[in-house]
């Protein structure tokens, strides 16, 4: 353990638990990612909130690597690049909302009937998870100033002293909304009138669209 924590860049265990408690403060702040992981459970009981939630922490994969292997640094410095990726996590927001305003109008909730359905309704909870996350840039910055914060300057290999952290950043995260999911099905079992569900899922599209337009107005390369 002390040499695992040495090349992460953590003096000790005192650094480690403060990293952990950070990360947990962040996770638990209300953000795209934990609304998606709570309406996809609501919506689609277990299954689909853990499969949103998997599709969120592979984002966070992605965001580690890329802050280790410089990738973040790019949209840093590129207004251009941090815009392409902004209005692509901007348009694909506001592609849920709409999805979410259609199904309440429709009165109806996603359901997948076979094996093979709710294989594919599975995928696209993932998809989805990932995508949210991945195309959002604040997150790519995010990840560029937050792990460097517990990487001491002297540490020799800050390639691996970035993989360590975030892998456990995407450990906890992943246990973190997956404590979420199992609440949120246990709410999701009390019986709930269908006019109250609907309403609920035009809200939630309504919370979507407001990030959408939250991200399309930030200005290019401020996290």
């Amino acid at each position: 353990m002390p040499e695992l924590l040495a090349r992460a860049g953590l003096a000790g265990p005192q650094d480690l638990l403060l990293f952990t408690a950070a990360v947990f403060v962040l996770n638990a702040t209300p953000g795209v990612d934990l609304l998606l992981t709570v309406t996809r459970t609501l919506q689609g009981g277990v299954r689909a909130g853990i499969a949103a939630a998997l599709g969120i922490n592979a984002g966070c994969v992605v965001h580690t690597l890329a802050a280790a292997f410089g990738l973040a640094a790019l949209l840093a410095v590129s207004a251009t690049a941090f815009a392409l990726v902004k209005w692509a996590g901007a348009a694909y927001l506001l592609w849920l909302a709409v999805a979410m305003w259609r199904e309440a109008w429709a009165g109806r909730a996603p359901a997948a009937t076979g094996a093979g359905a709710a294989a594919r309704g599975l995928a696209v909870d993932f998809r989805a998870g990932l995508l949210t996350n991945v195309l959002n840039p604040k997150v790519v910055l995010f990840f560029l100033a937050f792990l460097p914060q517990f990487i001491r300057p002297q540490t020799p290999d800050k390639t691996t002293a970035f993989l360590l952290l975030g892998a456990v950043f995407v450990l906890q995260s992943t246990l973190f909304l997956a404590a979420v999911v199992a609440l949120a099905a246990r709410a999701r079992r009390v019986a709930m009138p269908a006019r109250l569900a609907r309403w609920l899922q035009g809200l939630g599209g309504v919370v979507f669209a407001g990030l959408a337009v939250r991200l399309a107005l930030a200005p290019n390369g401020k996290a």
